[in-house]
């Protein structure tokens, strides 16, 4: 369980990231951004360069597959994630499911309650020598 939640987890990261920079364009802005035309920007009335940015690489895409990449790391040495990972990643996706109804976050809520599930299952039944 908890391997597949890492799984889903990066994916969702990585999908978001690379979806933003290819399907929505926001890599066409990439030179406004080494430009340092966004240090002048102002983020009440957000640039198209501004929102692409935050939309991808400034997005939590990439911290989310920092995340998921933590997990399957910690799992394949044996070490259960802590649950307030699950928790707390778990509390951000109902968030988005509140504020953001057309996004994928079902896909993030399934890898929380595997996540949990499985920190869960783990302390119920340790790995043998883990510990």
């Amino acid at each position: 369980m908890i391997k597949w939640a890492g799984w889903l987890i990066t994916l969702f990261g990585a999908a978001h990231t690379l979806g933003a920079l290819t399907v929505k364009g926001a890599a066409l802005h990439a030179g406004a951004w080494f430009s340092g035309e966004l240090w002048r920007d102002d983020l009440a009335g957000m640039s198209p360069a501004n929102s692409a940015y935050w939309l991808s690489v400034a997005s939590f895409g990439v911290p989310l597959i920092v995340v998921g990449l933590t997990v399957l790391w910690l799992d394949r040495r044996g070490i259960t994630p802590p649950p307030f990972i699950a928790w707390v990643l778990g509390i951000w996706t109902l968030f988005i499911a509140v504020v953001l109804v057309l996004t994928p976050w079902p896909i993030l809520l399934v890898a929380n309650i595997l996540l949990l599930a499985g920190t869960r299952r783990a302390a119920a039944f340790p790995r043998p020598g883990a510990g």
